[in-house]
């Protein structure tokens, strides 16, 4: 049993069908040859019949993408991968393209599917690959980029926005319909399938009908904890999916990407934002990009949340989302709890099982198949233990709709206990009951959610049909008596040498520097694990920038950002040392903080001036979080030494008054 710490630690990456990438393009690149993938051809069969027949798509041609008169040459990525790259073609693939939109608002999730070593022009030899979780561990898809094309022109599936020439979406859906099969093993899928297919996580659904408060702080609370989200629509009158007149589309996926609150009339109104991977059609209703809502409030985040563009993103009213979309999906690396208070420092423990499920046998019993065993330790609140399993793609065939395995999970009385391996056929006696829970079932995976008392189960799966092979996880829970204090957040020890070729480069997006958006994300999703409200706001990172950059032009350069990491990782150990047994930082504590920071010896600071910082960097409990206390005894180091090479005495200064505006203004 291993507790969680980083979830996304390297693994054993598999090579899909054998093929390595550097090898492939290092032959073609030596022959001077373009990449042609005998594995997925440039024919129907990759397409697949089903799919050329229901949306007729006759005698298509397959292209490599080359210069555009319009849009210039064409890229992988350019500026950064964004949901806004992305426009759904003729598959119904929305289930993979809403995941992959959430994907692209976490940096660290969309790093590990989409390799930056390759590119249209450095070492191009018309060969891409990308990485998917498949049971347990990551697989390596190599692909060509030969494209479907009809008329010559008309990209069949996805195909690169208007505005740009980007082809990492096209390419990336290739590799995932090669791994499935084709292109039509994608038409109609469920979205919990290609988040576990795209980050290895486990996905959670949201209990019944909450209010639209609640719903909003569930969305919220899930995006501090750097969670994927989508929701789908019900199926419409007609078969498919259409256009209905509220600008919705009928049994479809949107990703979603916020949840704001805003004042409204008298009041307040909840409202969530959604994206249509078709990239154009939007909401029509309340709250919609050309609704009266909009210029109707006096919100003052109403000119930074309102976007009237017809890029296929909108807001909604967490009432109209109730009425209109059958549910709500998140994914997230290990489990988390949106419920009793949407707490988010629980930790979890996890077991991993891969085997081969055998053949159920209703005469004898379940005894005969796989036993699993695992043990609740204390009692938690809301659901504390998840069983998933994830079947084996080779174990499935295209005509199976249904997942051929179910599981049971059973409370091993105290004397069955003895047993630590396999219980007797004796524990299965008629009659004996199983423990319920929530039930998620799609094509790939059968996940149960429980609540369950203190003691010892056992999972019992078993298929109806032929043998299955799967991956197991069983999360449990842990309880607070479990948790160290230490848990509530944690910055990564990393060399500053891996910094600057690893994780800076990778939120540099292959630039020199890093802006203060950049260095947000990068802060929050890559180093930072933290309670709700312990992130880093874009404000203090804007502030951070400005007070370690030596260049004054906004950005930090890979020397500026390894002395920040320096300075981060001294703020760690003053936060760690000086708040209190309960884990808060209190504003009566400030005065030693900065006794015990070695990088503010021989600084001190007047109680009134110190009095003034409480007020600054308090909030309305009196506590300090780590990202406040961050800014506070950096300015604090910044201010003095400032004054200290302005001034020549060591007295005072002068300064003139665009000095002196440059100075308090930027810093």
């Amino acid at each position: 049993m291993a507790y969680h710490q980083d979830p996304l630690a390297e693994t054993s990456v598999v090579k899909f069908k054998g093929q390595d990438f550097q090898s492939l393009r290092d032959h073609c690149l030596s022959k001077g040859l373009l990449f042609e993938d005998d594995t997925f051809p440039a024919a129907d069969s990759s397409i697949g019949l089903k799919l050329l027949q229901e949306k007729e798509l006759q005698n298509p041609t397959w292209k490599r993408p080359t210069m555009d008169p319009s849009r210039g040459p064409p890229y992988f990525i350019l500026e950064g991968a964004s949901r806004f790259d992305i426009q759904q073609g003729q598959a119904g693939d929305c289930w993979v393209l809403a995941a992959l939109g959430s994907l692209t608002q976490s940096p660290q999730c969309l790093q590990r599917i989409l390799p930056t070593d390759q590119s249209f022009s450095h070492k191009y030899a018309g060969i891409f690959h990308f990485r998917f979780w498949q049971c347990g561990q990551w697989v390596d898809v190599v692909v060509d980029d030969r494209l479907p094309v009809k008329d010559q022109r008309h990209y069949l599936f996805v195909c690169p926005r208007k505005n740009n020439h980007e082809f990492w979406p096209c390419l990336l859906e290739k590799a995932y319909a090669k791994l499935h099969g084709s292109y039509s093993h994608l038409h109609y899928g469920y979205i919990e399938d290609a988040f576990v297919d795209l980050t290895g996580g486990v996905v959670t659904i949201p209990g019944p009908s909450p209010t639209p408060s609640d719903l909003m702080m569930v969305v919220k609370t899930a995006a501090q904890a750097g969670s994927l989200m989508a929701c789908q629509t019900p199926p419409g009158p007609t078969i498919g999916d259409s256009e209905m007149e509220n600008g919705l589309v009928s049994r479809h996926a949107y990703t979603v990407t916020g949840a704001e609150q805003v004042q409204y009339r008298r009041g307040w109104e909840e409202i969530m934002r959604l994206w249509n991977p078709w990239g154009q059609t939007e909401w029509k209703g309340r709250w919609s990009d050309r609704s009266l809502e909009w210029q109707e409030t006096q919100d003052p985040k109403k000119h930074q949340l309102h976007k009237n563009k017809d890029d296929g993103e909108f807001w909604i009213s967490c009432r109209d989302f109730q009425d209109n979309f059958s549910r709500l999906i998140i994914c997230n690396q290990i489990p988390i709890s949106l419920d009793h208070g949407n707490t988010l420092h629980e930790r979890w423990s996890e077991m991993t099982h891969e085997s081969q499920g055998t053949k159920g046998n209703a005469a004898e019993g379940p005894w005969q198949d796989p036993q699993y065993l695992f043990s609740v330790q204390d009692p938690t609140e809301g659901y504390n233990v998840i069983v998933s399993f994830t079947i084996q793609p080779q174990s499935l065939t295209s005509t199976k709709r249904e997942i051929p395995l179910t599981f049971r999970v059973f409370k091993v009385d105290s004397q069955f206990q003895q047993f630590q391996e396999r219980l007797p056929p004796k524990f299965f006696s008629q009659g004996r009951a199983h423990v319920q829970g929530m039930h998620l079932k799609t094509k790939y995976n059968v996940t149960r959610y429980f609540h369950l008392s203190p003691g010892t189960y056992v999972v019992v799966p078993w298929t109806t049909k032929d043998e299955v092979g799967f991956f197991l996880r069983i999360f449990v829970k842990l309880s607070s008596m479990d948790r160290n204090l230490d848990s509530n957040f944690n910055l990564r020890e990393v060399k500053a040498s891996q910094i600057q070729q690893n994780i800076f480069q990778r939120y540099a997006q292959q630039k020199p520097d890093i802006d203060a958006p950049q260095l947000q994300h990068l802060l929050n999703q890559e180093l930072l694990q933290g309670l709700p409200g312990d992130t880093f706001s874009l404000d203090e990172c804007r502030s951070i920038v400005a007070l370690m950059d030596l260049k004054v032009n906004g950005r930090l350069d890979q020397e500026e950002f390894k002395r920040l990491w320096e300075r981060l990782t001294k703020c760690q150990a003053v936060f760690q040392n000086t708040r209190r047994s309960s884990g808060d930082l209190l504003s009566a504590d400030l005065w030693q903080a900065i006794k015990n920071t070695d990088f503010l010896a021989g600084i001190s600071i007047s109680r009134d001036l110190l009095e003034l910082m409480t007020l600054r960097y308090s909030d309305s409990a009196d506590k300090v979080s780590f990202p406040s206390l961050v800014c506070f005894l950096m300015r604090l180091e910044v201010m003095s030494k400032t004054f200290r090479n302005l001034s020549k005495d060591g007295r005072g200064l002068y300064l003139t008054e665009m000095q002196w505006m440059h100075l308090v203004m930027y810093s």
